[in-house]
């Protein structure tokens, strides 16, 4: 599938050895992903997601929970700088999330919107430059993966089993990926770049 404007539509999460991107205990089950989200490797793997991005895409769980820490790293002059680099790329850049509940935009520079996540990611590859960044929103992810949309995936493999919780995987056409980018880190950890073989 190609485009007129050659924006390339990138996604970016967080998974378990299992495949999960959390664990039984709901959304906020995250202590088998936590512990390596700081990491030498997971920061450098950060920095790579967003630096050809100019526009971001949220669920509207992952927007909320962005929007109560990321600003306060973007003016944290003691934040590694990797990590307010990011923080202030996200602050600054144009955000869609994508919401059937949020009735205004949590953040500046930021519209929300109620449509299928398919129809609003064509939308946007029809228009602007750059990357387009679907960031840890499976929901997102999933829709994406299912109309064929996605063009790059950003992984970060953490060594451990949840043993519960969804998959990001299940039941998903078949599709061909080609690794252009590994890197592991002394946890066990690594960060992988998958893009869209067609």
């Amino acid at each position: 599938m190609t485009d007129s404007t050659g924006r390339r539509v990138t996604a970016n999460i967080s998974l378990t050895l299992d495949g999960r991107y959390h664990g039984p205990g709901g959304p906020g089950d995250l202590g088998a992903i936590v512990p390596y989200a700081t990491t030498e490797v997971a920061r450098d793997h950060l920095t790579r997601l967003w630096e050809t991005a100019t526009t971001a895409v949220l669920g509207r769980r992952n927007a909320e929970g962005f929007l109560g820490y990321w600003p306060s790293v973007a003016g944290d002059e003691n934040a590694d700088p990797r990590d307010r680099g990011y923080a202030k790329w996200l602050v600054d850049t144009e955000k869609v999330v994508l919401s059937t509940t949020l009735a205004e935009a949590p953040w500046e520079r930021t519209r929300v919107v109620n449509a299928p996540a398919a129809d609003v990611v064509a939308d946007l590859k029809a228009t602007g430059e750059g990357d387009i960044l679907v960031n840890s929103s499976a929901s997102v992810i999933k829709a994406l993966l299912s109309a064929d949309l996605l063009d790059r995936l950003y992984l970060m493999v953490c060594p451990e089993i949840a043993g519960g919780g969804p998959r990001l995987f299940d039941e998903l056409p078949a599709s061909r990926w080609t690794l252009t980018h590994q890197d592991a880190g002394e946890l066990g950890e690594i960060a992988l770049v998958y893009d869209r073989a067609r």
